[in-house]
């Protein structure tokens, strides 16, 4: 009897963190039957000699709650071996939502994700006004990889006070408190995975309010997080930021998430990155994380594989902006931007306009251009400035040559976070830090981030060898999977069958690219990989060789009561 699809001869390396084996993998529908020898043969076969089979990998930080209205693949995630991904974080989603709040929570979305509020309101139904309503939308639509969702914080609040929720003073009744509970346990009970806040002083609303939930006090905090129930997440953008030292703050946010995991059984996760201004802050983070496991909490920083930097390049913004000559270009399409350094007059000018430019250029590190090889490692000959020197002529004057050289592929990144490649090697060494923060689908005009699987496995494990492949593996899939009580990231029999077969040996990140594709032809910054062979979700091969195949077998992923209903 012939199974649906055989992977055969590859090192399967099952995301338990056992060790790889050589092994055939068979799998009946959607389901995995079969892992071993001679499991029998396939109605198709993949060979998988020389490569690694692996779960499919689950992202546990993603803004893609309006993207599956318009791109059911979720690129750039799919491209990269995600099958699995966790919206609704950093307290922003789209439900709960009163029909007149819709314009609310997208122009939220825009100013703290930068996920443009018109094709947001355009891309979307909004036939929805709940939480359980919004996730039954996700269940009707094709979706190529498996959804998740956490309610937002922001969203509830928005709901509950209206004007009045992102106010710090605004006076919260225990009657708006028992409303704000009622909202997230609806919520739970239509699957929620978990609850996400933020108190960053980052996010703000358009008018320049901080996001509701911001000043939030612990009592609120609380009864959110034991609305959401025990088993479950509070996801959280923490207050590590803002003027003089950060250990207070840190002190601060970890003694109330202690509190809330111990008093509600939730596992609390938050963003933990490293930056020159906050010092070593994040040793400080994760050694109070693990004091507080200890004593009974449920505690899990999350952090990048890499830097997380503003991507500048001449497709869009360009490291020069601040020069009207250069802003001019914000209005032409990239051939004619193109074309405009091509004419001698206009390169001139543009160049005379940014000729003495070089304060902060050392910050800019060049990631790729004709090679198409992403570089994350902030050396600093390969900054801007460095390179400018080297060739001797000035920064401005190189950009438009490899510009041009390059058909305005060249893209440079101006490190944000995570700015010391040691700092990320210890947070990533450290089992207590969860893989996050890629924010798929948000930042769209700022960052491209979706692609840190790949650059977790290819840098981590097989460049640097921070992580064993089994561990690194393990950190991709069962490890966020159990973090948010979801019955995915292994690779057994019995299980939905997700995985990727991929060549370890040439996987590597494309040098990010510029597209107008979300609705009414709003940009984005999108990502492609090498190296992997195919990646399956739920049976079907969704992507191969970096196409998609059109397959759309994702689910929605429903919390029930310590469990996942999928199937």
């Amino acid at each position: 009897m012939h199974h649906d699809l055989v992977v055969r001869g590859g090192l399967v390396v099952d995301g338990t963190g056992a060790a790889a084996r050589r092994a055939d993998v068979a799998v009946v529908g959607d389901t995995v039957v079969a892992v071993g020898d001679d499991v029998g043969r396939g109605r198709r076969e993949i060979d998988a000699d020389g490569r690694i089979v692996t779960p499919g990998f689950v992202d546990a930080h993603t803004h893609l709650d309006a993207q599956f209205a318009w791109d059911p693949h979720a690129t750039s995630s799919c491209w990269h071996g995600v099958t699995s991904v966790v919206i609704g974080n950093c307290g922003v989603t789209f439900a709960p939502v009163r029909p007149g709040d819709r314009s609310v929570l997208a122009e939220m979305m825009e100013s703290v994700e930068d996920i443009p509020r018109a094709a947001v309101l355009e891309g979307l139904p909004w036939d929805w006004e709940s939480y359980g309503g919004f996730l039954d939308w996700l269940e009707r639509i094709p979706k190529g990889v498996h959804v998740g969702g956490m309610v937002g914080h922001a969203a509830v609040r928005i709901a509950t006070l209206g004007d009045r929720a992102p106010d710090p003073d605004a006076v919260v009744t225990a009657d708006d408190l028992a409303r704000m509970t009622a909202l997230v346990a609806e919520a739970a009970a239509a699957g929620a995975l978990g609850v996400s806040t933020s108190r960053t002083l980052r996010h703000r609303v358009p008018d320049g309010r901080y996001v509701p939930g911001t000043w939030a006090d612990a009592d609120e905090l609380t009864a959110l997080a034991d609305a959401i129930g025990a088993g479950r997440v509070l996801e959280v953008a923490p207050r590590f930021d803002g003027d003089g030292p950060a250990e207070p703050r840190v002190d601060e946010e970890l003694a109330w998430m202690t509190a809330v995991s111990r008093a509600t059984g939730v596992t609390v996760t938050f963003n933990l990155t490293q930056t020159r201004e906050q010092g070593w802050h994040y040793r400080r983070a994760c050694n109070q994380a693990r004091s507080a496991n200890a004593r009974g909490a449920r505690i899990r920083p999350q952090t990048s594989p890499r830097f997380i930097g503003l991507l500048t390049g001449l497709a869009h913004r360009t490291p020069f902006d601040a020069h009207p000559e250069w802003q001019a270009l914000q209005a032409l399409a990239l051939p004619d931007r193109l074309a405009r350094l091509r004419d001698p007059s206009a390169r001139a000018a543009l160049v005379d306009a940014a000729r003495t430019d070089r304060a902060g250029l050392d910050d800019f590190f060049v990631l790729g251009g004709a090679d198409d090889t992403a570089r994350y490692d902030t050396d600093p000959a390969r900054s801007l400035l460095a390179l400018a020197d080297a060739a001797g002529t000035t920064p401005v004057e190189w950009f438009v040559t490899e510009s041009l050289a390059t058909d305005g592929r060249l893209v440079c990144s101006w490190p944000l976070l995570n700015q010391r490649v040691d700092a990320i090697g210890e947070m990533i060494a450290d089992p207590l830090v969860l893989h996050g923060l890629g924010d798929a689908g948000a930042h769209v005009g700022q960052t491209m981030d979706a692609s840190t699987t790949t650059t977790l496995l290819a840098t981590w494990v097989r460049d640097r060898n921070v992580l064993t492949l089994e561990e690194g593996v393990r950190r991709l899939t069962s490890d966020p999977a159990r973090t948010f009580g979801v019955d995915r990231g292994v690779l057994r029999v019995g299980a939905i069958a997700d995985l990727n077969v991929i060549d370890l040996d040439a996987l590597d990140c494309a040098v990010p690219e510029f597209r107008h594709d979300l609705p009414l032809g709003a940009g984005r910054w999108v990502q492609r990989s090498r190296g992997y062979d195919c990646t399956v979700v739920a049976g079907q091969v969704a992507v191969e060789h970096g196409e998609c195949t059109g397959a759309t077998a994702g689910r929605v992923l429903r919390h029930a009561a310590g469990s996942t209903t999928h199937r």
